[in-house]
């Protein structure tokens, strides 16, 4: 004989799981858990990042022996390759220094850094032609982005190579003429060399095209533009106050002075 049974429904105040019921304690305790195992996440994240800024604060030998134990443990770290070939680039070991950036790129092809001071590496050691076919190279593989030729563009920088962040900047911004940011990294470029004409051409381009940006608002004052961001209103019948559609600007000149004003529609 074939008994049926009624399933009982324990009046706990539970929460229900599938087909059975998990109790408060229970569910607090595995949220609980979860809750440590994110803080204990962040801390081991946090962790890492200290003994990383630790070990650059290093002798050099020491930071060496350190990035080596690294390497031992995971070869496939392009982070501890990059550090370790930055450190025989100082000291004029340019084939190790070689070696460790060519590992660093193997592991991580778009390390637009590690790019830029292959090209140092090889100005710094005298081969200007391998420096100039690895830029060319460089260059070439951003082509196609915006963003991969900004960030090429910025590495040169740092590394105080004008002329092929220069080719980069112009190479990004012909991918995408209306980046506010393009146009304001090249005002700074052209800044940072004493090009104020140039800079301001830029940053005044880069504010046209947003101008919620208080640092190129700050730069184009230093520079004796006159910004005038418009903050206009629309009252309603519902709403005391409601802020009008974004506006497009122009640059105008109003008493020796540019100035940007709403483009009227026509």
């Amino acid at each position: 004989m074939i008994k049926e049974f009624e399933s009982r429904q324990i009046k706990t105040g539970g929460f229900p799981f599938g087909f059975n019921r998990i109790s408060i304690f229970t569910f607090t305790l595995l949220l609980n858990c979860a809750l440590l195992l994110v803080l204990v996440g962040c801390e081991s994240q946090e962790m890492k990042a200290a003994e990383a800024q630790r070990v650059r604060k290093l002798p050099a030998e020491a930071r060496k022996a350190q990035l080596q134990q690294s390497l031992d443990n995971r070869f496939e770290n392009p982070v501890a390759h990059f550090e370790l070939a930055q450190l025989y680039h100082a000291e004029g070991r340019w084939p190790k220094a070689e070696y460790h950036y060519n590992i660093a790129l193997s592991f991580d092809p778009a390390n637009a850094n590690a790019q830029a001071t292959m090209v140092k590496l090889f100005l710094d050691s005298g081969d200007t032609a391998k420096a100039k076919t690895y830029a060319d190279t460089y260059v070439n593989q951003a082509k196609n982005s915006d963003i991969e030729s900004l960030r090429l563009a910025m590495a040169f920088e740092k590394q105080q190579l004008d002329e092929y962040a220069l080719t980069c900047f112009q190479q990004a911004l012909s991918l995408a003429p209306d980046s506010a940011r393009i146009n304001k990294e090249m005002a700074y470029h052209y800044l940072g060399k004493n090009d104020k004409d140039r800079a301001k051409e830029y940053f005044v381009r880069s504010f046209q095209l947003d101008p919620r940006q208080p640092d190129v608002a700050g730069e184009l004052g230093r520079l004796g533009v006159e910004v005038k961001i418009p903050t206009s209103t629309v009252t309603g019948a519902e709403d005391e106050t409601t802020e009008a559609p974004e506006k497009k600007l122009k640059m105008v000149m109003r008493h020796g002075r540019v100035q940007f004003e709403p483009i009227d529609k026509e």
